[in-house]
């Protein structure tokens, strides 16, 4: 399935939200379409790559900044298509993991589910799941705190010789996007600090570790 495919499966979003980069050299280089739906694995409009499961734990900078971007489109197509109330697909979703694994998987789920070599009784399926996904969602979001315009870290429990978790407090974010363009650009170049970490310690001659 290719990208392209992948989007034309989708309804037309309406009002779409302006792309939002999350570094200068994107902003410097990329030009979004506003009326672009949502498409493809996350890996840019213009491979022709089938949908693949995202693991964030493993993902590049590079391929970070890709993801983040095409979660992102998705999302805002998704909480316009079905007038999602920030109960269920609050705005600062991106600084939670719990909610960035959640809507990643729905996303991929989608994809297969409006592949044309998908069987006609897929998008029925998708929209079964897509109804527990939401509880699911309700219950993370509840759990964290994070508002409609406000934000939270998820408290987190220690266990028995653990050092006491961190105290959480509210924070008010005045500008969604704004926020999405700090917070996954710094993601991006923590990514990329550690890959250049690693690649100084490799041996200049066999290219190994010492």
């Amino acid at each position: 399935m290719t990208e392209h495919t992948a989007a034309a499966s989708a309804p037309e979003a309406a009002a779409p939200e302006p792309p939002t980069d999350i570094d200068a050299e994107t902003e410097a280089t990329e030009t979004e379409d506003p009326e672009e739906e949502p498409n493809g694995s996350g890996q840019g409009a213009e491979l022709p790559e089938p949908p693949h499961p995202v693991n964030w734990n493993l993902l590049t900078a590079d391929e970070a900044k890709v993801e983040w971007r095409e979660l992102n489109k998705w999302v805002n197509w998704l909480r316009r298509t079905y007038g999602l109330p920030a109960s269920v697909l609050p705005p600062f979703w991106h600084r939670h993991p719990e909610l960035v694994w959640e809507l990643s998987a729905l996303h991929l789920h989608w994809l297969c589910a409006y592949d044309p070599e998908e069987n006609g009784s897929a998008p029925l399926g998708w929209h079964r799941d897509f109804a527990e996904a939401r509880g699911r969602l309700r219950e993370w979001v509840a759990a964290s705190g994070t508002r409609l315009d406000r934000d939270r870290p998820t408290r987190q429990t220690s266990w028995p010789g653990e050092k006491p978790a961190p105290s959480v407090e509210d924070i008010v974010i005045p500008n969604r996007d704004a926020d999405f363009a700090q917070f996954t650009g710094e993601d991006v170049a923590a990514r990329r600090q550690v890959e250049d970490d690693f690649y100084a310690g490799l041996n200049p001659d066999t290219g190994e570790m010492p």
